[in-house]
């Protein structure tokens, strides 16, 4: 009886503990940096666990979780290099989620005196920033862009590929290129480059931004519950301040576990 007794109080006190906070690790592309170090407190707040965040172009984040990095979530800035984590395993079933959407805008640096006003005067510039076109999502969908309205053969002799968006965006804040094709989130938080015109939205690419839990990282919990907070009330607000939207343009609720 006295052994009962001690392992029903065992079993009441476990369930009272709490449970323990952890630190995970959160792969994140480059363009959602700000919203996301804003965020970090609040995720803390709601739910006890901390996150360090290694953030760049998803090509890349992609490609180190597949060779085994210790990452817990994962929120991509194209849907293609989500897919390929996924084939290869590494998603924790159930978590995936198309969280965000964005928008492409070619800018200029703020004291430029030429600035293009549609697609076909872009053809007068000398040098155009891009992320890398032949992997980086915000680099592929400006590619696509530029192919869908007949440019991209003219313009690929004056493109400089930049490692991610926010490379591609510090080129033409320094001046060193006459125009960049960025996200309209990156170009709203830099004060030295001005939008010359946003790619109009008949001939613009479709950009997802996936988030899911990943298997090989040292704090599932932590993983999980990083994309559930994604999608609650607070980081809505957040990803709305910084001009995301949400894709599809409503809530999307996690997959079922």
């Amino acid at each position: 009886m006295r052994a009962l007794l001690l392992l029903c109080v065992s079993l009441v006190a476990f369930r009272a503990t709490p449970a323990r906070a952890e630190e995970g690790l959160v792969f994140a592309a480059a363009s959602t940096t700000d919203v996301l170090q804003e965020l970090q407190p609040a995720f803390t707040k709601a739910t006890g666990h901390t996150v360090k965040f290694a953030f760049g172009a998803s090509s890349d984040l992609a490609r180190q979780a597949m060779a085994g990095a210790p990452a817990d979530a994962f929120l991509s800035a194209d849907e293609a290099r989500m897919d390929a984590v996924e084939r290869a395993g590494l998603l924790r079933p159930g978590t995936r989620v198309d969280l965000l959407s964005n928008r492409l805008v070619v800018v200029v640096p703020s004291d430029a005196k030429q600035v293009p006003k549609g697609p076909g005067e872009l053809k007068s510039l000398r040098r155009l920033a891009l992320a890398d076109p032949a992997m980086v999502p915000a680099g592929v969908y400006a590619r696509a862009w530029l192919e869908k309205v007949g440019l991209w053969t003219a313009l690929s002799p004056k493109v400089v590929p930049a490692l991610d968006v926010r490379a591609a965006l510090a080129a033409v804040e320094s001046g060193r290129v006459d125009a960049g094709v960025v996200y309209a989130t990156d170009a709203a938080q830099s004060k030295k480059v001005r939008v010359a015109f946003e790619v109009p939205a008949p001939d613009a690419p479709r950009i997802v931004y996936p988030a899911a839990a990943l298997v090989k990282g040292k704090a599932p919990a932590v993983g999980q519950a990083f994309v559930t907070f994604l999608q609650t009330d607070v980081a809505r607000a957040a990803f709305a301040r910084h001009g995301f939207g949400m894709a599809g343009g409503a809530k999307q609720e996690p997959r079922a576990p």
